[in-house]
């Protein structure tokens, strides 16, 4: 009869076997050869690859949850969210137009979904519910335009290759948004650290394919942007936490 350990370690390589191939397991796991560089590289590869799918789908779900469990949207600037949005729809609409497989891209599509039901939200807990439903209709007139054969192909591969200026700016926006204000509001610090390791995911990505290029030094630039945010976030986690405390007391008194 098998004993829970010997029924455990079959398993374990099973799971070990979704990072690498089987040369490789047995490389660190039965020679012992950690520093195996071909490896080390395919194995790096593909914890980047998940912590860029993890970021991709998680991210927006992450901050679209702190949003509806506070039941507000302060701290959320519009604008840095809408050049999110701008930057994931490029990519989608240029995977849709290439007729690349959904298996592909679908995670983008998702995030999609997401960001921009997010604009709703920020807009719904202003207190502007129909600005918000206007704007996801433009967004979705904007869509249909964008994949439609009246847009050039041209214009879609340009906003492509624009895609990380967007993110970079939106982030930008967002962290002189925090600083101006003095606080960072309802950002989710797990969406935020989710976008950072997605940064460093798409970093690890462009090295291996075209070595320190220009979109490799882009997705660095996005990646501090990120940092950036992070760091101001868990800065003012304690006054986020004492504003918290506060408003349910002034609650309570009403």
């Amino acid at each position: 009869m098998e004993t829970s350990e010997e029924r455990t370690i079959p398993q374990l390589k099973d799971f070990l076997l979704t990072f690498m191939p089987e040369k490789c397991f047995d490389q660190f796991f039965l020679q012992f050869n950690f520093i195996h560089v071909p490896c080390l590289k395919i194995v790096m590869s593909k914890t980047m690859g998940i912590l860029v799918l993890m970021a991709t789908i998680f991210a927006p779900l992450a901050q679209i949850g702190k949003v509806v469990w506070c039941g507000r949207s302060d701290g959320l600037c519009l604008g840095s969210v809408f050049l999110e949005l701008l930057a994931i729809s490029a990519h989608g609409a240029f995977c849709y137009t290439q007729k690349f497989p959904t298996e592909a891209w679908g995670e983008s599509l998702f995030a999609l979904i997401q960001i921009a039901f997010l604009t709703f939200l920020i807009q719904h807990y202003r207190g502007k519910t129909m600005k918000g439903v206007y704007l996801l209709a433009l967004y979705c007139a904007f869509m249909y335009f964008l994949v439609s054969p009246l847009t050039p192909v041209s214009v879609v591969w340009k906003l492509r290759e624009w895609n990380v200026l967007f993110v970079i700016a939106g982030r930008l926006i967002q962290a002189c948004s925090n600083y101006r204000c003095g606080h960072t509001g309802q950002l989710s610090a797990l969406s935020i650290l989710l976008a950072f390791l997605g940064s460093l995911g798409r970093i690890f990505s462009s090295l291996q394919e075209t070595g320190l290029s220009l979109p490799a030094q882009l997705h660095a630039v996005a990646c501090c942007c990120s940092g950036v945010i992070l760091i101001q976030v868990l800065l003012n986690w304690n006054k986020c936490n004492i504003e918290k405390v506060r408003q349910v007391d002034k609650e309570k008194a009403e």
